[in-house]
């Protein structure tokens, strides 16, 4: 029996990761029901991170904490083990801004610090922070305030929410809070690789998705200099080399909390892949289908959809993309996969925000790809692999 894997990232606006897959595995079983079907909904770090991680057997653990411009958001850790998996987008992201409305001064990242304790009651061996598509550009401030660190203004009182505060930011102490995390693997999965500051810093690069003008931009970068500057004053000295590093400018500077609390970048892409077992999968499988919203050049930098061929074409097994829209000519995808099919190739309309036609189009494809690619009856041997 021919054996598939369909593993795809969200068509962001559209439909999630297992949606996505759900969709896709109707299509191949209309047209070829002899198949066996194995479905790994995908995420690289952003939205959909707890999602998938369930999907692939973690527990989902609901929270309570706070929400990017302070009202109380709920969200949910996914635990497995001595893993927990803490997704940012879920809980300070651009989706859950009260009415949408960007606060790119004042949005805080102080709900992450507070999942993260609620992670740390059940004293995981690690925990994985889930970077990407926030709100927040405050270097990871509200993190750390929330776990304890003292962040005060020349009074001794706190200094308030948002990178905009870090400006008036007097003192700061790290101590306390690195011990909190003594002996836990902090993970920060992301595949970000900008610096804290400057022309490729997460105010610059990031700021403007999030609301920031330019002047706003130039506010926040000056601001998280400084905050880099009185953390080597109050005993952090090796602030300055953390600000500079890949990843530090991760989720509006989340990458440089999590480096300064001892954790380490890894490829989200890559480290979700290995997290949710994709290896097991081709290890078994004959063919493999993967996708997201958008193939284009970024793509190519190693987010999911080439990530995952890579894996794949190491077990010889081919690889067939979907996607909302393709802007690569095929010259620069068959190097990773046999075929690509865009979703704005079928059809008009823009299905970009539409969940039901963009299911419907996806279908269409599974239907495709079984046509085209997969054999006959379950008589038939095995769809030779890759070399």
């Amino acid at each position: 029996m021919v054996s598939v894997v369909i593993a795809p990232d969200k068509f962001k606006g559209s439909l999630s990761a297992d949606d996505v897959a759900l969709a896709l595995e109707r299509g191949l079983l209309e047209r070829a029901p002899h198949i066996r079907v194995s479905r790994l909904p995908l995420a690289d770090g952003g939205e959909g991170s707890v999602a998938a991680a369930c999907s692939a057997g973690f527990t989902a653990r609901q929270v309570t904490v706070t929400g990017p411009t302070g009202r109380p958001v709920t969200a949910a850790l996914a635990v497995r083990g001595g893993t927990v998996l803490v997704e940012a987008a879920s809980i300070c992201g651009l989706g859950v801004l009260p009415n949408g409305r960007p606060a790119p001064l004042e949005a805080t990242s102080r709900g992450i610090g507070q999942a993260i304790r609620y992670a740390l009651a059940d004293t995981p061996d690690t925990v994985v922070l889930a970077l990407g598509g926030v709100a927040t550009t405050d270097g990871g401030a509200g993190l750390l305030q929330a776990l304890g660190a003292p962040l005060t203004r020349a009074d001794g009182s706190p200094i308030g929410p948002g990178g905009g505060a870090l400006a008036g930011l007097h003192s700061a102490g790290l101590a306390e809070v690195r011990d909190a995390l003594a002996g836990v693997d902090l993970v920060l999965a992301t595949d970000v690789d900008n610096p804290l500051l400057g022309p490729r810093g997460a105010a610059a690069v990031y700021g403007p998705q999030k609301g920031a003008n330019e002047h706003q931009v130039h506010t926040l970068d000056a601001a998280l200099g400084h905050f880099v500057r009185r953390l080597e004053a109050g005993g952090a000295a090796d602030a300055a080399a953390h600000a500079d590093q890949p990843g530090a400018g991760a989720a509006g500077g989340l990458g440089f909390a999590g480096l300064l609390l001892g954790g380490r970048v890894c490829s989200g892409a890559d480290y979700f892949l290995t997290l949710l077992g994709a290896d097991r999968l081709l290890a078994g499988s004959d063919f493999a289908v993967t996708g997201e919203g958008s193939l284009d050049e970024q793509s190519l930098s190693g987010k999911l959809p080439v990530a995952l061929a890579r894996r794949a074409r190491a077990h010889g097994v081919p690889v067939h993309a979907v996607a909302g829209r393709c802007t690569l000519p095929a010259g620069r995808t068959a190097a990773h996969f046999r075929s690509v099919q865009a979703l704005t190739e079928l059809t008009d309309r823009d299905c970009a925000n539409d969940s039901a036609l963009s299911a419907a189009l996806l279908t269409r494809c599974g239907h495709t790809l079984a046509d085209r690619w997969l054999p006959s009856d379950d008589d038939t041997a095995a769809l030779p692999r890759t070399s």
